[in-house]
């Protein structure tokens, strides 16, 4: 699966029209975030999250988006069950990421 971007004005649309959905907060300037963007979507492509819908939001521009999560750091990652903030982490560690996906 593909990774959308999502700004503020899509955001919630796609949390309540998606039951699982990851976010990936980013900057422009977060070397962290660009060294972990080819992890993301090696992810996204993984049969095991195949349900997951996967979406970046630049954390800069959408504070909307960012506030939903309660986002403090970056990279920043939030998993979404039905709208709802299930769990977030700010990690650049992979096995941290795909635990989130899991308690999806």
């Amino acid at each position: 699966m593909s990774i959308q971007v999502s700004t503020d004005k899509d955001f919630n649309e796609l949390l309540a029209s998606n039951e699982k959905v990851v976010v990936k907060y980013f900057a422009n300037w977060c070397g962290s975030c660009k060294l972990f963007a080819p992890k993301y979507r090696r992810l996204s492509e993984d049969e095991r999250f195949s349900g997951i819908t996967f979406l970046d939001v630049n954390a800069e521009e959408n504070l909307e988006a960012r506030k939903a999560a309660g986002v403090d750091n970056l990279p920043y990652f939030a998993v979404f069950k039905n709208g709802k903030l299930v769990n977030g982490a700010a990690t650049s560690l992979e096995p941290k990421v795909v635990e989130l996906l899991e308690s999806l």
